[in-house]
């Protein structure tokens, strides 16, 4: 994260992203299909079958719903460009991964006495009922799995746009580990020129 000053000297939180060329592989229309989208990769690399066929792998694919068709011809090259200084886009990236965690990491429980002969330091405790239904309800909060969850973010602001480089700065954090992966998608109620 860094820090972008506003007009009125006000420091905002940033985070900056690296957004790479998308290439449109393919479109979906609605006569085919049942409804428009485009179906975009990222960092294309040519490989060769023993055959002798070419193919494009790409790192990673996402197909994205659109109003129209208009402009998105298949082999098309997108950037940074549709994005504007003060427009709000939705963010969509997964949650840094925290692995096997107790009840009072996962869940801030709090956790028992240490000392005078208690067995209860942290463990979460009563997790059931005896006699009716008899059974642990779906949904009790356990030990499991923390984090490495799918998150989005709705309606940050683009702060900065930096075009040479290709990086746009936008406010807040965004979920992940540094060097992940983030979807940024233009929000619906934001008017485009």
């Amino acid at each position: 994260m860094s820090r972008v000053f506003t007009e009125n000297g006000e420091a905002v939180a940033v985070t900056y992203l690296q957004v790479e060329p998308n290439h449109v592989i393919r479109t979906k229309s609605k006569n085919k299909d049942g409804y428009d989208a485009v179906v975009l990769g990222i960092n294309p690399k040519m490989w060769r079958t023993r055959k002798g066929n070419e193919h494009t792998k790409y790192s990673q694919i996402k197909e994205w719903k659109v109003d129209s068709l208009e402009g998105l011809e298949p082999g098309k090259e997108l950037n940074h460009v549709g994005f504007e200084k003060d427009a709000k886009v939705r963010l969509t990236g997964v949650s840094k991964g925290k692995g096997f965690q107790g009840v009072i990491k996962r869940y801030n429980f709090s956790r028992g006495p240490e000392t005078h002969g208690s067995h209860h330091h942290r463990k979460p405790g009563s997790i059931g009922m005896c006699e009716f239904p008899g059974r642990v309800m779906k949904g009790k909060k356990m030990p499991g799995r923390m984090g490495n969850d799918t998150i989005t973010l709705k309606k940050r602001t683009i702060m900065e746009i930096d075009e040479e480089k290709g990086v746009i700065a936008v406010r807040g954090p965004v979920p992940g580990p540094n060097g992940c992966r983030i979807f940024v998608t233009l929000s619906s109620d934001t008017p485009v020129a």
